[in-house]
């Protein structure tokens, strides 16, 4: 097993990226790394830790503003090569299927509920682990 996992996590609301870390912790699973976080505010600065490289999970918030998470999911997915597993936060159980529209390979509610988000997470990282193996 890896000694950590970079999580990048998108939001234009602090209290948002800060829910997120506080949900899944230092690890969010016993199996599954360390993790660090990479926040980003803005759709640009996704993009450039992508292109940068060594994301292992991306947490996009689908309320954000002046892009959703939904729509910049649907982006990377389609220009960024062997782009990370994405864990989308989404406002309404209702709102699933858009989730499932961005090419989201997970999504949980806002506000994050711990147990939902770090399973979630967990579940990613593994996937993720079983990949580059």
């Amino acid at each position: 097993m890896q000694a950590t996992a970079t999580v990048l996590v998108y939001s234009n609301n602090a209290n948002t990226r800060e829910q997120v870390r506080l949900a899944s912790g230092r690890r969010p699973a016993a199996d599954v790394p360390l993790v660090e976080f990479v926040e980003c505010a803005t759709p640009a600065a996704v993009l450039k830790e992508l292109d940068r490289g060594g994301i292992d999970v991306c947490v996009l918030d689908g309320e954000a503003v002046p892009m959703g998470g939904m729509g910049l999911c649907r982006q990377i997915k389609d220009e960024i090569f062997n782009c990370p597993p994405v864990l989308l936060l989404i406002g309404r159980p209702q709102d699933a299927w858009l989730a499932t529209w961005s090419r989201a390979d997970a999504a949980v509610t806002l506000p994050v509920d711990p147990v939902e988000f770090a399973s979630a997470l967990a579940s990613l990282l593994r996937q993720r682990a079983a990949l580059s193996a």
